[in-house]
């Protein structure tokens, strides 16, 4: 079942309506971006959506994400694996994305927020995602001219447990509302599990998702009016999704 990402929160009502109306993942910019969240702000959204993963009792530590698979797709299928098990304790998880950000930095805002998850969406190395002291979604931006195989080839096993594919580049990690070849991304998704990001709004997700079947969609614009979160539009946006996993149940 295709999972939902609302991306760059910046306010706990937005959060909170995306809870509300079944997201799974929830995250906060801290990269440059008119999105952007100081430490605080992000800290209220978190608390907002209910205790951190790492804050909570639990009967049994969850299960590490281990992987002797080598390949694409066993990787990428264990790290859906994993991200189901978290999702069993907490939904919507929270995530941080940053890009270019300093390791330790983003280590010491990940614990200082409460974060559960770390997306790295700049032109990081795959080695960082190593360094990270939360699991890593891992965006791919997909250049223009690129055919599956290209994009393939920067996908790396080993280190995130997941890969989304965006379309932006180093003036733009994100968020611009522009899409890409969906193609494209199905056949990058017949290789392994993606998350799909990049031009997605309440009237296309539906297409996006019988096109690719990304293992989860990621929206900000397209859940914005005039720059701001639009609560009726994360609502239909989610309802959507929802609607469109019946059809596949």
């Amino acid at each position: 079942m295709t999972k939902v990402k609302i991306c760059g929160c910046r306010q706990v009502e937005d959060a909170l309506t995306a809870a509300e109306a079944g997201a799974d993942f929830v995250s906060m910019i801290f990269a440059e971006s008119r999105r952007k969240v100081s430490v605080a702000e992000a800290s209220d959204i978190v608390r907002a959506l209910g205790r951190p993963l790492a804050e909570r009792e639990m009967k049994e530590p969850p299960a590490l994400f281990r992987s002797e698979a080598k390949d694409l797709r066993s990787w990428f299928e264990h790290g859906g694996t994993a991200l189901d098990r978290l999702l069993e304790r907490k939904r919507p998880l929270t995530v941080g994305v940053f890009a270019n950000n300093d390791p330790d930095e983003i280590n010491e805002t990940a614990d200082e927020c409460g974060l559960d998850l770390i997306q790295l969406a700049g032109d990081e190395p795959w080695s960082n995602c190593l360094l990270a002291n939360r699991q890593v979604i891992r965006v791919i931006h997909v250049r223009d001219g690129e055919d599956e195989q290209a994009v393939t080839s920067r996908i790396e096993a080993g280190s995130a447990i997941a890969a989304m594919l965006d379309s932006g580049g180093k003036s733009a990690f994100g968020g611009t509302g522009q899409s890409f070849d969906w193609h494209l991304a199905a056949a990058v998704g017949q290789r392994l599990p993606v998350w799909l990001a990049g031009g997605l709004t309440p009237e296309n997700v539906a297409q996006a998702i019988g096109m690719v079947q990304p293992w989860c969609v990621d929206v900000s614009s397209g859940v914005e009016t005039d720059g701001v979160k639009d609560k009726d539009k994360i609502r239909e946006f989610i309802r959507v999704v929802k609607g469109k996993n019946n059809e596949f149940a």
